[in-house]
């Protein structure tokens, strides 16, 4: 394989003496490189680098327009960056503050002028198998990494089915249409882009945001779905669906869990601080709770439920409009009026409804 490689190799050769580019040529060719550029011109080497892509270049120190040391400095990205590019310097001056600047700017071996040909073989040789590693070295990373990625989307994709599974299992107790959960993580993901949120918050918010009533998975039923309205134990331990949820969600390691948990929590809390369960006020609850809870609030009033019937749009967020500054962060509701972000045709289930009004004790439980 390093046979091959040395074969394939490109060297590029910069000295400003013709004489010494055609003996190199010749010693190069006759040991086997076909692939050999030259050039007398020390200004033309960055270009050729660029456009040949040498495995190695021989490098004159004494030149003018550019010496050694201003070419090894144009080449910096190149000789000491990822690429790795090996240096070989050919000079008549082996002084060692000249080793000591030319190594400092990247080079990686000196042969003396006038140098012998068995000599500058071999360590053409070395070099190129140093090279040679280097990029065999790239290639393996390159294909971990490619695995890895591969393997973190796998895991990323069963994350996200088993979350999704988990919030279906939670709008199944009290939402006849399957969709609430849906709805809301739309709605919220709509009002973080409204509010300038970048893409990846957007995005685990639509994520997360179904999970937010996942603590209802222990609600009993009786209470659950009780058409009437609900006594205080009975609303106390509808209210109890946040902390339940959040139980059921801690411990979590990735942004997405640790979101879900949080939006469980809090997405029931109000920017006045009369919410539950911990009354957080303002800022200190979670933006993406705050998001999910507006969502929350204008898909529950426009759609049907067992306790009470559905309103119509315009009505609801008249509501909202409302409760800003009391319920809800009133820079969420700006930027879901100021945009019209809101679902503007809602589902065949509210338009049927017999009978569209706000609930008799203001907002949803």
């Amino acid at each position: 394989m390093l046979n091959q490689f040395i074969q394939a190799a490109r060297l590029l050769l910069v000295d400003d003496e013709a004489s010494n580019i055609r003996l190199l040529e010749r010693i190069l060719r006759r040991a086997g490189y076909s692939h050999v550029r030259g050039t007398v011109d020390s200004r033309d080497a960055e270009k050729m680098v660029e456009e040949f892509k040498p495995d190695l270049i021989l490098l004159d120190l004494h030149m003018p327009h550019l010496d050694g040391f201003a070419v090894l400095k144009q080449l910096a990205p190149r000789v000491m960056g990822p690429g790795y590019v090996p240096v070989l310097m050919l000079t008549g001056d082996a002084t060692p503050e000249a080793k000591r600047g030319a190594l400092s700017l990247g080079a990686k071996d000196f042969v003396a002028k006038p140098f012998d040909a068995s000599e500058v073989l071999l360590r053409i040789r070395n070099l190129l198998e140093t090279r040679m590693l280097y990029s065999a070295l790239e290639q393996d990373n390159g294909a971990l990494q490619t695995l890895v990625r591969a393997r973190t989307e796998d895991l990323d994709r069963s994350q996200i089915e088993i979350v999704e599974r988990l919030a279906k299992a939670a709008e199944i107790r009290d939402d006849d249409t399957g969709r609430h959960t849906h709805r809301v993580a739309r709605q919220a993901a709509l009002i973080a882009e409204a509010l300038g949120a970048g893409d990846r918050f957007v995005e685990l918010i639509r994520r997360a945001a179904p999970l937010h009533d996942v603590g209802k998975i222990g609600i009993p039923d009786s209470i659950l779905l009780k058409a009437g309205s609900l006594t205080p134990s009975e609303m106390d331990i509808v209210r109890s669906h946040t902390v339940i949820g959040a139980r059921l969600l801690s411990g979590g390691h990735s942004e997405l869990v640790k979101m879900a948990e949080r939006i469980a929590l809090s997405h029931h809390e109000r920017w006045n601080g009369s919410g539950y369960p911990h009354g957080l006020r303002g800022e200190d609850i979670p933006l993406e709770a705050r998001l999910v809870g507006l969502a929350d609030v204008l898909d529950a009033l426009t759609h049907r439920r067992p306790y009470r019937p559905a309103s119509p749009l315009d009505e609801a967020l008249a509501e909202l409009v409302k409760e800003r500054g009391h319920h809800f962060d009133p820079a969420l509701v700006d930027a879901l009026m100021d945009s019209k972000c809101y679902e503007p045709m809602l589902e065949v289930s509210v338009l049927n409804s017999q009978e569209f009004r706000l609930p008799v004790n203001g907002l949803p439980h």
